[in-house]
């Protein structure tokens, strides 16, 4: 399936993004440690929900559809789309009144996490949201060990802001354990991102 950007230029993913592409939703087992962050953070999110303790969802992804082949009745293929807009976060939300906002990204390196998995229009969008009081912050996977940190954004701003006047690339993880907090894999939740919350801020 072909993707385009608004102006019209294709869409290459890069080696840290996934493929858009349209999937049926897996039935959650507790038993699959294989699962992604995304499907984590999706179970986790319909936990807090169900409980009442926080309504946060992942953001659709703005896509227009160009062209669709169907090589049966009962089935649709899409063959060309294009986003409409360039994504921000990957979740918003509520949680005791506050607006919550952030981002979830994995990574294969064992020993710190490449800022190219970042893009400059989610960093501005980020600042946007730390300007207005929300609470933005960053969900980091280091998928070989299977390590979960919580980072703040105006953490991320600081290395961001060092990789642009030419510094380092990457966060080292010895940095993002001290800046920011590990989150143990759970059962019931997955990722009880909420606890850090709670800890850092007087909701």
């Amino acid at each position: 399936m072909k993707f385009h950007y608004p102006n019209g230029r294709k869409y290459t993913p890069k080696d840290s993004e996934k493929k858009p592409s349209i999937k049926i939703e897996k039935k959650f087992s507790y038993s699959n440690r294989g699962m992604t962050l995304e499907e984590d953070l999706n179970e986790t999110n319909e936990y807090y929900l169900q409980r009442e303790i926080a309504v946060i969802h992942k953001k659709p992804t703005p896509v227009q559809i160009v062209q669709v082949d169907y090589p049966k009745r009962s089935a649709a293929v899409i063959k060309e789309a294009y986003f409409k807009q360039a994504s921000t976060t990957d979740y918003n939300g509520i949680y005791k009144g506050k607006y919550i906002d952030f981002e979830a990204k994995e990574t294969q390196n064992s020993s710190s996490f490449p800022l190219k998995n970042f893009h400059e229009h989610q960093i501005r969008h980020m600042r946007a949201v730390l300007s207005q009081g929300g609470i933005c912050f960053v969900i980091l996977r280091f998928t070989s060990e299977n390590e979960l940190y919580w980072l703040e954004a105006k953490h991320l701003m600081v290395f961001w802001e060092r990789m642009n006047s030419g510094g380092r690339k990457s966060i080292t993880k010895e940095e993002i354990q001290t800046a920011g907090h590990s989150i143990p894999l759970g059962f019931h939740p997955r990722i009880d991102y909420i606890k850090v919350i709670d800890k850092l801020y007087d909701l």
